[in-house]
């Protein structure tokens, strides 16, 4: 089902202000959304409202192209159709797996709920625990179970809210992964909340960042990486440096650093506006920095993270500015030794230039 909110705000009592303030986006059929952004933000007030269970100060919400929540409308939460899986799980722990499941379609047929139940136990590669109860699976077990239960009633619309934040990181990642799969499979339009970049990525169709109930920027996972609105969508999405730069007033608006000249006639966001040369800074992520023995410029090791596979290195330029690097592992430099880069951007991504820098 495709979700459409317009330009929604909230409020909570007892609090000043707003913690969502004219906040738009939109979802296709099938499409999984995810918001992220650090604690606080607004992320959980708007799907809660989305959900039905918190009323909106302005805005609309449709779904399916129908108004369900807005200046004169508020459709209950049980007849929306939403699916909500909470961080918590809030599995019955009375309850079999099984019955869990099919807690929210006790009213179908039991030969009809029995076979949907067996169904989505596949689905979520569960075959065979369906008598077994949640203190007796581990917590992405567990996890599946309530995916499951929200998915059995089959709703237009599923929300999750930071529903991997109890996992350790590589489970999350792996049930990432599976959960797109089955959302996918289920053909079923979802929004996520998470506070993980990671996670985010590896989930969406589309991404989202909040700061202070602002939606900063709605886009597909690359495009947000790689072409994020400003500086705050920036950070949060990656490791990534701001150097010093000047914009040149050539019709290809080359960006000067003290890595050299930066060509590209995309140069994207705010230095792309601005006529004549102007000054900037410059976005550079790791992998914008390619570890070269027999490149001319070279840049001393100050800092070093081994990751397995590869060491996230910070270099520190002659000219003193920082960047950093994403080095294959058996590159084995150690701290103070002095590397050969080159840059290799290809994505010129410029900010104005921050004063307080």
């Amino acid at each position: 089902m495709q979700v459409e909110i317009q330009q929604v705000s909230l409020q909570v009592p007892g609090r000043a202000g707003a913690v969502v303030q004219g906040v738009s986006l939109g979802l296709a059929q099938g499409e999984i959304g995810v918001l992220m952004g650090p604690s606080g933000c607004g992320k959980t007030s708007l799907i809660r409202a989305l959900a039905g269970l918190m009323p909106l100060t302005q805005g609309s919400i449709r779904l399916g192209g129908n108004e369900v929540a807005g200046p004169a409308t508020h459709v209950p939460p049980e007849r929306r159709k939403v699916g909500v899986v909470f961080q918590d799980y809030a599995l019955f722990p009375h309850l079999s797996v099984a019955q869990n499941i099919a807690f929210g379609i006790a009213h179908w047929p039991t030969p009809k709920a029995q076979a949907r139940v067996a169904d989505l136990l596949e689905q979520v590669q569960l075959p065979g625990l369906q008598a077994r109860y949640p203190h007796q699976l581990s917590g992405g077990q567990q996890q599946r179970v309530a995916l499951a239960r929200a998915l059995a009633p089959k709703p237009d619309v599923l929300l999750l809210d930071e529903p991997f934040s109890n996992l350790d990181m590589d489970l999350r990642e792996r049930l990432a992964s599976d959960v797109r799969q089955v959302l996918k499979q289920a053909e079923v339009t979802a929004l996520f909340v998470t506070h993980d970049q990671l996670e985010a990525f590896a989930l969406g169709d589309k991404v989202g960042v909040m700061r202070e109930g602002e939606l900063l920027q709605w886009d597909d996972p690359y495009t947000l990486y790689h072409r994020p609105a400003n500086r705050f969508v920036a950070q949060f999405t990656g490791h990534g440096v701001v150097l010093g730069a000047r914009v040149d007033d050539t019709p290809q608006r080359a960006v000067h650093t003290a890595l050299g000249v930066l060509d590209d006639p995309a140069v994207c966001h705010w230095a792309a506006s601005r006529e004549g040369a102007t000054q900037a800074d410059l976005l550079l992520r790791a992998d914008d920095i390619v570890h070269d023995d027999d490149a001319a410029m070279k840049a001393r090791i100050v800092r070093k993270v081994f990751r397995g596979s590869t060491f996230l290195y910070t270099l520190q330029l002659a000219s003193g500015e920082q960047v950093l690097a994403h080095v294959p592992s058996h590159h084995n430099h150690q701290v103070g030794e002095w590397v050969g880069i080159r840059p290799e951007v290809h994505h010129v991504v410029t900010f104005e230039p921050d004063p307080r820098a």
